[in-house]
């Protein structure tokens, strides 16, 4: 691991860091960084969100709400990225990073709220689905348009640096199509030239919805891309927990330490299709996408090295799952069960006072409810 970390920089961009293999075993010594009750966290931040996204989508799938957008198969990507960042960090989501909110400290019922855009949604029911944020835990609300959320993360990093925040870390989270992106390359060269402290990370599934990698860019992996903007970068299995802690982690010290930026691209698989609207068989080869699912599953590989350790014995492991299934379970019933916005929602958030026709429209509109 430290000769990966000290090899030039385009081994680094082109390489690959595994610290744990598919069958769960270790490559070489684990890091000292990880001990019993980090490695048993990650676990259930990762378990948090299997168990979630199949409950969640089973609620699209029976019209409770209106849109999902899996992260199976991805977990370790989010989680060990999750886990590398501290209080007073901020996160700039893509698409399938609300588990690194979660595991940041935002509530699952917080994040369900949303889902259901409930009175308990603090964008008052006004985004679509999987758009959370929690101002707590400096979890930004995520852009559906696709790599805006780069200049967003570097943006904040810049501020930080101007206003002399030092010691936090900006994580801005993008796909590898947004990696094809005017926004993602704006993004780059504002960070290689003006050095905040971000960490641009690229959950590289393989699928930008419907176009694979091979056809929506000619770079030999993404992570080389950042090398051409002097940004120090990485490429990690992103089915591998542990890589995806320590690369993060390194990245984090070194944007904490005045270092500057680094891009991470976390090379992994999107099992489920890009969102509940969306049926991948029409394009991609599901016997691929089963190859990952059953032998690369970031989840069992996990599960098979903690149980070798003695971290986490089957009944152990029975018993957590059990307890994130009933949390996920109330979560749900709770949201589910709760009001909508109030109507004054509706015309709020906009005007300083509100103007005398949208108040006439109001007072019409709460005549017919």
């Amino acid at each position: 691991m430290t000769s990966y970390f000290a090899g030039d920089e385009l081994a680094r961009a082109t390489g690959l860091l595994e610290i744990l293999r598919p069958d769960g075993s270790a490559v070489g010594e684990v890091p000292r960084t990880i001990d019993r009750d980090l490695a048993v966290r990650m676990y259930r931040g990762m378990l948090l969100i299997r168990i979630m996204d199949e409950r969640l989508l089973a609620l699209q799938r029976q019209g409770r709400i209106g849109f999902y957008g899996e992260a199976r198969g991805q977990e370790a990507a989010i989680v060990g990225s999750a886990a590398a960042l501290a209080e007073g960090d901020w996160i700039v989501p893509a698409l399938r990073e609300a588990g690194a909110g979660l595991y940041a400290g935002m509530p699952l019922r917080q994040y369900i709220a949303q889902l259901y855009g409930n009175a308990n949604d603090a964008g008052k029911g006004r985004q679509l689905p999987c758009h959370p944020c929690d101002r707590a835990v400096n979890y930004v609300v995520m852009s559906s348009c696709i790599a805006t959320q780069a200049p967003h993360a570097v943006g904040i990093a810049m501020a930080m640096k101007i206003a002399g925040d030092a010691g936090k870390v900006v994580i801005g989270y993008v796909g590898d199509g947004a990696t094809s992106e005017p926004d993602f390359h704006v993004a780059m060269n504002f960070a290689g030239v003006f050095r905040p402290p971000v960490v641009l990370f690229c959950q590289n599934n393989q699928w930008a919805i419907s176009t694979p990698g091979k056809l929506q860019t000619a770079s030999q992996t993404i992570a080389v891309k950042g090398i051409a903007y002097g940004v120090d970068s990485f490429r990690v299995d992103g089915n591998d927990v542990f890589a995806v802690y320590e690369a993060t982690r390194r990245a984090v010290d070194r944007a904490r330490a005045g270092d500057g930026p680094t891009f991470i691209e976390a090379l992994t698989y999107r099992i489920g299709a890009h969102s509940s609207s969306d049926d991948p068989s029409r394009y991609r080869d599901e016997s691929i996408t089963l190859e990952w699912k059953t032998g690369k599953d970031p989840l069992a590989r996990f599960r098979t090295f903690l149980a070798a350790r003695g971290w986490l014995d089957d009944g152990a492991e029975a018993a957590l799952a059990e307890a994130v299934e009933a949390e996920v379970r109330a979560a749900i019933a709770a949201e589910e069960a709760a009001p909508l916005p109030p109507l004054a929602s509706l015309v709020e958030d906009v005007y300083e006072r509100l103007p005398w026709h949208l108040t006439e429209q109001l007072e019409e509109l709460r005549k017919e409810h």
